[in-house]
């Protein structure tokens, strides 16, 4: 009991600073090089987002693959536990653990983004959103409900995938995620900055201000709506139909006689011995 303890808690550390990194590194790459150039143009943005994402989490898949699954995002926990690959309450240790870990990594964002410009004024940046001021086109929120809903469908449904014992390909599985990952957001920040990870979310929203705090329900719930959609999908692709056993039908043995087999001769009968001659 006490090892299993020890275990789980190197898994939800495990998670916890991987997605204090996977915020910090990525979502810091954009805040960062907005910084550095302010009227940086949008299409640059979105492959500087998306390298940086895909990148952060190829390199996490290794680092903390082997401890705790690299989940970094609720919606994959999710997905994992409608797949049948961990229990409930684990799960929702994991959610946590990302939860928390995005906060702290959001968070020191926040404070090295002031101490740079003096402004301690919650613009974080980095936030997910819609509507016409959030993102470069402008997205409605039923776009972004169903571009969140489809990304993550996306997303989850290649990692279920990838990492079943059918795909056998543990390792290029996290160059496989990354790059997916990398695809997503080449497709999504454009539109809603693209969640696809409530914890993600989350995090930069409690330091983006007001408006990413109100916005920040659909980054959660969508997410999740296409985490458990991708991983029924996925749970019916790779159900195995066990065969079922063919009634027991009574054979008749029948013994293969060879036609060029010989009948054994019957054995010769003994020779009598001869009498010794009498002696005179």
């Amino acid at each position: 009991m006490k090892e299993k303890s020890r275990e789980n808690c190197k898994k939800f550390t495990a998670e916890f600073l991987a997605t204090a990194a996977l915020v910090f590194l990525a979502v810091g790459a954009v805040v960062f090089s907005m910084m550095l150039v302010p009227a940086m143009p949008s299409g640059v943005v979105v492959i500087i987002g998306a390298l940086a994402f895909g990148l952060v989490i190829v390199a996490m898949a290794y680092a903390i693959g082997p401890i705790s699954g690299a989940h970094l995002n609720p919606a994959v926990s999710l997905g994992m536990w409608i797949a049948g690959r961990m229990k409930f309450l684990t799960m929702l240790f994991y959610m946590l653990a990302q939860t928390l870990g995005a906060i702290f990594g959001a968070a020191l964002l926040y404070v090295i983004k002031s101490l740079m410009t003096g402004s301690w004024a919650l613009t974080l940046g980095g936030t997910n959103a819609f509507g016409d001021l959030a993102t470069s086109l402008g997205a409605a929120i039923g776009v972004g409900l169903i571009v969140e809903v489809l990304l993550t469908f996306v997303f989850v449904f290649t990692i279920i995938m990838v990492t079943s014992r059918m795909a056998k390909h543990e390792a290029v599985a996290g160059v496989v995620i990354g790059l997916t990952l990398t695809l997503v957001h080449l497709i999504g920040i454009s539109l809603t900055g693209t969640s696809v990870n409530p914890a993600r979310s989350i995090g930069p929203a409690i330091f983006g201000g007001v408006q990413a705090l109100q916005e920040l329900w659909l980054f959660i719930v969508a997410p999740l709506a296409g985490a458990a959609l991708a991983a029924l999908v996925a749970k019916f692709l790779l159900c195995v139909k066990k065969k079922e056993e063919a009634p027991a039908v009574a054979a008749k043995t029948e013994v293969a006689v060879k036609p060029e087999a010989k009948l054994a001769k019957p054995a010769a009968p003994a020779k009598k011995k001869k009498p010794a001659p009498k002696k005179k």
